[in-house]
């Protein structure tokens, strides 16, 4: 919706009692199947031990960075590169079993503009098309949105089609393509953007509880219900 000003003109409406939500803190979120614990030099072995069930190293081709060919490597990468406040790294950690499995993070955090983005993705293939990701995904939107943030982003190169589909998976709402938005590892990325807002929480919310729950799934694991089909209220 838009107001106008005293000129006539179409203005942004009015958000009384709206004030800039906090940085995210440096501190673990807790599930039922994961856990997102900061990012630290201890969990090197692990996350490139669970990195390595990529063999041939395909999970890396869309990020700026990786493979790695050693663990030495990819431990100086990350003590170099995710440290620090934005981006913002959490480790996920798979409950089951304590392996830390992957790695995510909160980036361009603008308290001022209410907006902040979700990504340096990495799934090892130990989490991939499981609970502990979608529920790690869950766990960040929730704590960003709770912080008090009004839009949460996520974007991707325009030519990865499964990071294209778990965005819409999870609510987000395409907005559109940056053509020639960056180079990556000396190629143009055109990138896609994806958008969830806080007017939307409501029901992503409800939609995310409902599809982790483990009643919504069968004895062999199967879901029953999509998270499409939870956020339209049903099967």
């Amino acid at each position: 919706m838009s107001s106008t000003n005293a000129f006539g003109q179409p203005i942004g409406s009015p958000l009384p009692g709206w004030t800039p939500p906090s940085v995210p803190p440096r501190s673990a979120m807790g599930g039922r199947y994961c856990r997102l614990e900061p990012i630290h030099e201890r969990f090197v072995p692990e996350l490139y031990a669970s990195a390595s069930h990529d063999r041939d190293g395909h999970s890396w081709t869309y990020l700026p960075y990786g493979p790695f060919a050693s663990e030495e490597e990819f431990r100086t990468w990350l003590i170099r590169d995710c440290l620090g406040d934005d981006p913002l790294f959490f480790v996920i950690v798979e409950s089951a079993t304590g392996r830390a499995v992957g790695q995510a993070s909160y980036l361009n955090i603008k308290p001022a503009q209410g907006s902040i983005e979700v990504g340096h993705l990495y799934f090892s293939p130990l989490m991939k098309r499981s609970r502990v990701a979608t529920e790690a995904m869950y766990l960040m939107m929730r704590r960003a949105f709770e912080l008090g943030y009004r839009r949460y982003e996520w974007k991707c190169d325009a030519l990865n089609a499964p990071s294209r589909a778990a965005a819409e998976r999870f609510g987000f709402s395409y907005e559109g393509i940056f053509r020639q938005a960056i180079v990556v590892k000396g190629r143009n990325r055109d990138t896609a953007w994806y958008a969830a807002i806080d007017g939307e929480w409501p029901l992503l919310s409800a939609a995310f509880e409902a599809w982790l729950d483990p009643s919504n799934f069968d004895e062999a694991g199967q879901q029953k219900a999509s998270l499409r089909e939870l956020r339209r209220g049903g099967p």
